[in-house]
């Protein structure tokens, strides 16, 4: 990849790597330098990199840089061990935004970051499959089992309305 496309990638795809990032973590001082990061990390690879096969680079190493980070920072007991049916949500509220964005952050970190690229962004199960590193039948399963939860923690919809 040349400088010019090189320049051109940071043109054309910045907006939308940095609106995938900051969906999931949801903090503009870590977003933005998981960016500068991603964009680092191509720039030291940029004559490896093809320039028809950059957007795909560059939203796995986002993807990558935002799981280590997390990794890092995560603190919290394991998921397996925690009964989603007592942290569900069925009180009367109307708020359907806050519900599932509280729901979303609930989500393991590989089935948060498959769901919000199918259902945020829009990617195909290919498209998350080569980003993410997952075959397209792993991707199937974790955004299955992501909107399993979230329907289970939202609860029935007419409590909601």
């Amino acid at each position: 990849m040349t400088v010019e496309e090189f320049n051109q990638a940071v043109n054309q795809y910045s907006d939308n790597v940095y609106r995938f990032v900051l969906k999931n973590i949801r903090d503009e001082d870590k977003t933005k330098d998981i960016i500068q990061d991603t964009y680092e990390k191509l720039w030291k690879k940029h004559a490896e990199v093809n320039y028809l096969k950059v957007k795909s680079y560059l939203f796995s190493a986002a993807y990558h840089t935002l799981i280590d980070l997390t990794r890092r920072e995560k603190k919290q007991a394991q998921w397996d061990e925690v009964d989603f049916r007592n942290h569900s949500h069925s009180e009367g509220y109307s708020d359907l935004n806050e519900i599932l964005h509280k729901a979303v952050k609930r989500l393991p970190e590989t089935q948060r970051m498959v769901v919000m690229m199918r259902d945020y962004e829009g990617y195909s199960y290919k498209e998350i499959g080569e980003i993410t590193g997952l075959t397209e039948p792993q991707v199937k399963v974790y955004i299955f089992r992501a909107r399993k939860f979230l329907k289970e923690y939202i609860g029935k919809i007419e409590v909601l309305v």
